[in-house]
């Protein structure tokens, strides 16, 4: 399998797995075809915070130091479904919507302005304090995550080979064809050049999730082991090409700070101030064992990323750096409980 990536002019990434005692290319180990996509799916649920349907996928074209779900991006390890059945499972997640957003909220970052997931209103009867009261207790479902809305969105995410466009397109297009469901790809945007996205836009993606792993190219290459050149000028092709649009960033002390948050901010404040904004806090996993943030890093973050021009920021990972009620109370008090 040629990789689509250098057939366009583009660099690999680092996309090599381990297959039992062997090392492939992540879309020769993780995707086949024959007359139809397959793809190697480590599991597929309704997941949290986020309140859509998840499809974790195996392998990816990043070998990122920090990578939380390693153990089945960094090795092949799941089991195989077609296009067909992937649309087959979302048709019957959507038997089980109870919140039905349109195009423009296709997002994760809007799901907290419904639900905190505490699940008191199921529980025992009353909102949690921080409940945004706009959802009635029978909107409420468990998953394996939690309590939470199920919202009219499928997302790819876990394992990212979106070089390999061909297979996305395919399952958006049976997804809508079973359907009204939107379609969201969480991704590193590696494998977003403007030839796939012109693919996947006529296939009928609706939105993507970019989590910008860094804006320093030399930083980003020892996280990730590949270049961000293309990468930080996906969210101008996404958004000529209409598609909701959401930024993801972590913050790894030492490593991303303020300078790299700014920067990919003042970034997406000059192509659209309003593009949802995620700062997430880093915690310990894989390969990459450096502290936590802190409560007055991520709260200065926050305020960075406001200061470069965008309107619509919020916080993630909220117990990795608020750890007492005493600092929950100080985070709301400085931001407001909407950051998260």
């Amino acid at each position: 399998m040629q990789c689509n990536l250098i057939k366009q002019g583009f660099e690999r990434g680092s996309c090599d797995v381990k297959v039992n005692d062997k090392v492939k290319r992540a879309c020769e180990a993780t995707l086949k075809f024959n007359g139809t996509w397959h793809r190697l799916i480590k599991s597929i649920h309704l997941s949290r915070p986020e309140d859509y349907l998840s499809i974790y996928q195996s392998g990816c074209n990043h070998s990122c130091l920090k990578c939380h779900s390693w153990y089945f991006t960094q090795i092949a390890n799941g089991y195989w479904l077609s296009t067909d059945q992937i649309a087959e499972t979302a048709e019957e997640y959507e038997k089980s919507v109870t919140v039905k957003e349109p195009r423009k909220r296709a997002t994760m970052w809007h799901a907290t302005d419904l639900c905190r997931h505490c699940g008191s209103c199921v529980l025992v009867g009353r909102r949690g304090e921080l409940c945004p009261k706009k959802l009635s207790p029978e909107q409420i479902v468990w998953s394996p995550q939690g309590y939470g809305p199920a919202r009219n969105i499928v997302a790819f995410t876990g394992g990212d080979i979106v070089c390999k466009a061909e297979f996305y397109a395919e399952a958006a297009e049976k997804i809508k064809e079973k359907t009204k469901l939107w379609v969201l790809i969480e991704t590193n945007g590696y494998g977003l050049t403007p030839k796939n996205l012109d693919l996947l836009a006529n296939m009928g993606v609706d939105s993507f999730w970019l989590d910008i792993k860094a804006y320093n190219e030399e930083i980003y290459r020892k996280l990730c082991g590949t270049t961000n050149r293309w990468i930080l000028k996906t969210p101008e092709w996404i958004v000529e090409r209409e598609f909701v649009l959401e930024i993801c960033m972590l913050y790894v002390p030492h490593w991303i700070e303020i300078d790299q948050l700014k920067a990919v901010a003042k970034l997406i404040a000059d192509i659209d101030e309003r593009i949802p904004f995620t700062i997430l806090a880093y915690f310990p996993e894989y390969k990459m064992k450096v502290r936590s943030p802190n409560l007055m890093e991520m709260i200065q973050a926050c305020l960075a990323v406001r200061d470069a021009g965008i309107k619509n920021v919020k916080l993630g990972n909220l117990g990795v750096f608020a750890k007492s009620d005493e600092e929950v109370n100080l985070l709301f008090g400085v931001l407001g409980d909407e950051i998260l």
